[in-house]
Parts: C-alpha cells; sequence; structure tokens
C-alpha cells in the first residue's frame, strides 16, 4: 500500500498572493520513493491522493505589524486611518518599530493627503479602526479572494479555534481572508474503491502574513515635477514620440542563495514570493519596454513570458551560453526583453555571444602556443539581445510623417569578475561596434540598457559615455593578452548619454535636493543601482543616443537609509540586489535624408 513519507512546504511562512505548493513523498508497495500526484481519475495501486487546506482561527483578534509582518501589532497609528491609508499599513509592532519607520511612514501621509487633493475627493479604500482585526466569526461560506469555497466549519479543536476548509487542490494562494491565521495542509491517501482513507498526513505552517508594500517610487519629469505613476499611462506618456524604458538585473533564482544573503528572511528569498513581489513591481512601472537580465529560461518560459503577456507584452530571449556552465541547462539565465504590442511591433532581433566573438578574435590574432590561454580568459558565457521595434505611435515635427519610427534597443548583462577587466572592456566595445553597424543602416535612435558591472568612471563607462578610454586609464594596464592595444582604437561615434544624468540638469525645485543627494556629484551617476551586505555602487544604467531622443522623466532612486533597515537587498520590500531603472524619452523630430 502507498504511504506519505514526508511533505515539505518551500517555506513556513505563508505570504498573501503567494502560491504554496507542498512537495509530497509517497512510499509504494515495492519501497520505490515518488513524489507524483496521483488524482482520482489515475490512480495507482488502487489508491489516489485527496489534499485538503484548512484555516485555523481563534476567539483571539489578531492584526500583523506592517513593518515586520510576522509579529503581531500592539499599536495603531490612527493618522492612516484618517487619511484612509490601507489600514494594514498602519499596524506597528512597537512604538520603536513605529519611531524607526517613521521617515518612511510619514510619506503615506503625505501621498494620501496628495491624492485626495488631486482627485478633489477621498475614496473609500476600506480602512478603519481595527478593521483587520481577524475575528472567528464567520459568514455562510468561505472564500480564498472573491470566489466563495467551502461551507462553514469542517471541525471544531479545543481551546476556541476553529479549523475552516479553504481549499481542496494541491496548491493553495493565501488570501487576505487568512492574515494572522495558521494554515494546514493535509494529504490522504485515498481507497480508489471504497473512497475511505488509508492512511494521511498534514504539516503546519506560521501565520499568514500580508506581503510587504514598498512606497510606491514616482517619476520625476525633467522640469522637477512628479508624476504619479498611478495615472493612465495613456494620458501622461501617449503623447506621440513619447515611451518610456525599464532596466532591472532581477537576481536569478540560482544565485539567491541563503549564504549570500543570510540576512534576507528565508520566507523573502524564496522564489515563490520573489517572482510575484518583483511581477507586481515591474508590471507597476508599466514601462512600454522592459529590459530584464538574470532571468533563468525556466522562469521566463514558465512565469515571465505568459504572465507578462497577460498585460500586453510581447517577449523575447536570449539564454546565456552554457559552455562554462555544468547543471540543470534551465537554471541558465539570461536577458529578456519585452515591449508593450498597443505601442511597437517586432522588427528584428540580433543576438550577441560574447564567445563566438572571442573565438573569432584568438583565431585572428593570438599565436597558437597562447590560443588555450587565451580562451581560458576570454571564454565567457555572457550575451547581450538587440531589439529593433517599429513605434505605433506618430512623432509629431517629422519633415517626412510617411518614414516609420524605428527603435533600437540593446539588453546586455557583461562579466562580472573583477580580475578580468579587461575582458569586460573588450564585451563592451565589441557590443558598441555591433550597435555602430546598425546605426550605419538606418536613421535609428539607439537604446542600451543592462547590467555592465563597471562603475561610473571605469573603462567601460568612460568608453560608453565619451566615445573613448583615455589612453592613461588604470584598467588599461591589465592586459594580458593584448586585445585592448592599442587603446586608440577603443572608440565608438554613438552620441550615446546616460539618461539618469538628467537628474544634474532638472531645474532646482522644492524637493529637488533630496533627489539630487541621491546622485554622486563627481559623475551624476546614482550613488548606487546594487546594495547588498558586500557591495555598494552603481552597476546599472540606461544610455541614450542624445542626436535623435530626449530624457522626459526617470523613475527616482531610493535612499539608502530606507534600504538599510533591512541590511541591504534583496528585501521582503525589495526582491533583487539590484534596484530597477526607468526612464522615459521622447523622440525628436527627424528631417528627411
Amino acid at each position: 500500500m502507498l504511504s506519505v513519507v514526508r511533505v515539505h512546504l518551500p517555506s513556513d511562512i505563508p505570504i498573501v498572493g503567494c502560491e504554496l505548493t507542498p512537495y509530497v513523498l509517497l512510499r509504494c508497495p515495492d519501497s520505490l520513493l515518488i513524489s507524483d500526484d496521483i488524482p482520482e481519475s489515475a490512480p495507482i495501486y488502487g489508491c489516489f491522493l485527496r489534499y485538503k487546506w484548512y484555516r485555523i482561527q481563534s476567539d483571539k483578534n489578531v492584526a500583523m505589524c506592517s513593518i515586520h509582518p510576522s509579529e503581531q501589532a500592539t499599536l495603531q497609528c490612527l493618522a492612516c486611518v484618517k487619511a484612509k491609508i490601507p489600514v494594514a499599513k498602519s499596524y506597528h509592532c512597537s512604538p520603536k518599530c513605529f519611531s524607526d519607520a517613521w521617515q518612511h511612514h510619514r510619506l503615506l501621509h503625505e501621498r494620501a493627503a496628495s491624492a485626495v487633493n488631486a482627485n478633489g475627493n477621498e475614496e473609500n479604500t476600506g480602512s478603519g479602526v481595527n478593521t483587520s482585526l481577524i475575528s472567528s466569526q464567520s459568514s455562510g461560506s468561505l472564500t480564498n479572494g472573491t470566489t466563495p469555497l467551502y461551507p462553514v466549519v469542517v471541525s471544531q479543536r479545543n481551546g476556541g479555534e476553529t479549523w475552516f476548509e479553504v481549499g481542496r487542490s494541491k496548491t493553495y494562494t493565501p488570501s487576505a481572508d487568512d492574515i494572522g491565521h495558521t494554515l494546514k495542509f493535509e494529504c490522504a491517501i485515498i481507497n480508489a474503491e471504497t473512497k475511505l482513507s488509508v492512511g494521511n498526513a498534514s504539516t503546519m505552517m506560521s501565520r499568514v502574513i500580508p506581503a510587504p508594500s514598498p512606497t510606491p517610487r514616482r517619476l520625476i519629469s525633467v522640469s522637477g515635477v512628479d508624476i504619479p505613476l498611478h495615472l493612465d499611462l495613456d494620458s501622461r506618456l501617449s503623447s506621440s514620440g513619447t515611451f518610456t524604458v525599464l532596466s532591472y538585473n532581477i537576481l536569478s533564482d540560482a544565485y539567491a542563495t541563503n549564504e549570500l544573503y543570510s540576512y534576507c528572511p528565508s520566507w523573502a528569498l524564496a522564489w515563490t514570493y520573489r517572482r510575484q513581489n518583483l511581477l507586481r513591481e515591474i508590471v507597476g512601472y508599466r514601462a512600454d519596454i522592459v529590459c530584464l537580465q538574470e532571468v533563468q529560461s525556466d522562469h521566463f518560459e514558465e512565469f515571465f513570458a505568459p504572465e507578462l503577456d497577460k498585460h500586453g507584452y510581447q517577449a523575447l530571449f536570449k539564454r546565456k551560453t552554457t559552455e562554462v556552465f555544468s547543471g540543470n541547462i534551465n537554471t541558465v539565465d539570461g536577458c529578456a526583453t519585452f515591449f508593450r504590442r498597443d505601442r511597437f511591433a517586432h522588427v528584428k532581433k540580433y543576438e550577441v555571444e560574447f564567445n563566438k566573438a572571442a573565438q573569432s578574435l584568438t583565431e585572428a590574432l593570438v599565436p597558437s602556443a597562447q590560443k588555450k590561454t587565451a580562451l581560458n580568459r576570454l571564454l565567457k558565457d555572457n550575451i547581450a539581445l538587440i531589439v529593433v521595434l517599429e513605434a505605433k505611435f506618430n512623432n509629431q515635427g517629422v519633415d517626412n510623417p510617411g518614414k516609420r519610427q524605428l527603435v533600437c534597443v540593446a539588453n546586455t548583462h557583461v562579466n562580472v569578475h573583477q580580475e578580468l577587466k579587461d575582458v569586460r572592456l573588450w564585451q563592451v566595445h565589441t557590443l558598441l561596434k555591433g550597435l555602430e553597424k546598425i546605426a550605419a543602416s538606418a536613421d535609428i535612435p539607439m537604446l542600451l540598457c543592462g547590467d555592465f558591472n563597471s562603475a561610473p568612471g571605469s573603462a567601460p563607462h568612460a568608453l560608453v559615455a565619451m566615445g573613448k578610454v583615455d589612453p592613461m586609464h588604470p584598467e588599461l594596464a591589465v592586459d594580458p593578452l593584448g586585445i585592448l592595444r592599442p587603446a586608440t582604437k577603443l572608440t565608438h561615434q554613438l552620441p550615446l548619454v546616460s539618461a539618469y544624468t538628467s537628474f544634474a540638469r532638472i531645474p532646482v525645485v522644492p524637493g529637488l535636493d533630496q533627489k539630487r543627494r541621491k546622485l554622486d556629484p563627481g559623475t551624476n551617476e546614482p550613488l548606487f543601482t546594487s546594495c547588498t551586505r558586500d557591495h555598494f555602487g552603481t552597476l546599472d544604467y540606461i544610455f541614450y543616443s542624445a542626436d535623435s531622443v530626449t530624457v522626459e522623466s526617470l523613475l527616482e532612486l531610493l535612499d539608502e537609509e530606507s534600504l538599510r533597515k533591512d541590511t541591504a537587498l534583496p528585501s521582503p520590500e525589495w526582491s533583487s540586489d539590484h534596484i530597477a531603472l526607468l526612464a522615459g524619452f521622447r523622440c525628436k523630430p527627424r528631417t528627411r535624408r
């Protein structure tokens, strides 16, 4: 007979909106261990599996802290209630918690007031004193979200606790109704003939907590005026020739280990949580073009492509080459580019594999005796994905209105190893030469996005932003293969500018100083785009061709202080070790050629 050996959940702490998928290990009569699902329609050994989820409710009222969601709340901010801020954000576990979070919390009040002023009235958000405290009172049916599920009480426990059945499938997604309550998963082995249980196992979980909700980041126009992201995109950015581009290294699950990020709670590091939090963030920006790095192949196919398709995006993907990878090919990450189908059409795709360029370079320039050494240094699995898109919007002021408006978007993730600065510079130079060829063949704006693993002032950054590298740059001193010589060849003719340096050109308006403090005054680049316990600095950029597009707006940067309350990134609020960058652009009027 079948027996349940073990029931395991990826995280002991369930989060609202994050699907729970238990791992069930079974032992067959012949002692074979299996983890397959066994539906009633296809029993084996005369048995099938039946799953049930229960919510355990007590007579006690429970509210959870908005800052430390695993802790019960002991106080509530009445100003939040008055401002009709979602009530879950009003709870804190201690006076110190409230005091420490005040600067962040105060923004909720200010933005709620701004929203009221902008709308001219107050919207009912269902907020109120203690309305999220959970009691054991129940109506005639239970709900998961808004869909009625199963009737009332399944069984009564001692001590004033009641079990409610909330699900009958293997997976379950906690809803707001579950906040503050304990969940129980039960797996029963059912005799296919008698329909009676012949064995079962169950597991209990911690209290369900709400998903953390970071303070929304705002778009800042180059005039210094905030642009609320929640406004309808077509009304704020659909003017002719205007579009937005997002670049984001989302941290591959293969790299998101407890060893590297021990300061991040295990539940917040679990992919089942991070993927939902990342999706919420990405969709919330409503960018026309989205460039993601460190996207695993399986996550692209099974999650990001189908989920973003629901939001109107078409997807393209380039996986890193695998010559230096051993293991599951599905965990190899790459670059994914998405674009809104109502704003752009796909024209052409180019894939850059730096390994192929390295092999060609080695064959042409390196003596036979040194080829193996050269390839060992140059062969890295980094790639770039270049996409040519045709805009579906008109460009006002074009002298030749019948001409198509094309945009070229390059998405890349270059080599991370600090001891291979020559390889990183060579990869960036190789990519720029490819983009030059595309630019020479068409009148087309260029956008270059990604994780360059290069700080402002580094040789790769100088090459992109200045069009050349100073021959005396210290990073040119390490060139064991001679691939960077002569330094005069390290040039390109693309008029590329870093979008975030536009912050330095924004007119002085109230509140601007706070935004400028997030820039390095020496480089005008962000102080950081990556913030971990071991690294703090800027690695990510959005470059644009200044002769054909102008910057209209920029997504506000995060401040280090707000992130350090969770030690570093990733955190429960922000699910990558990088921050997202977003820029709004306007195509310049083009003349006939």
